[in-house]
C-alpha cells in the first residue's frame, strides 16, 4: 500500500480499523463454517465461497498492515 494512502488513513480512528477487521473476520468465519459443513449446493458455490475467503483474508492482511504502519508513524 502506498505511503500516501497510509497518510490519509492516519486520521482514521483505531476503533474504525478494528471494527472493519472484526466484520471481515465474522464474514470469513461464517463463510468457512458454511463451506466446512458441506452446505455448498454445487461446485460453483464452493468456488465462490473459497474466493470470498481468499479475498477477505487479503483485505484483513491489508488492514493489519495499515494499522501497523500507523502505529509506527
Amino acid at each position: 500500500m502506498s505511503d500516501a494512502i497510509v497518510e490519509k488513513l492516519g486520521a482514521v480512528p483505531d476503533n474504525t480499523l478494528s471494527y472493519l477487521r472484526q466484520q471481515i473476520r465474522q464474514i470469513m468465519n461464517e463463510t468457512s463454517d458454511h463451506l466446512s459443513t458441506g452446505a455448498c449446493k454445487d461446485h460453483s458455490e464452493y468456488s465462490r465461497c473459497c474466493g470470498m475467503i481468499e479475498g477477505l483474508a487479503l483485505a484483513e492482511r491489508e488492514l493489519l498492515d495499515v494499522q501497523e504502519r500507523l502505529e509506527r508513524s
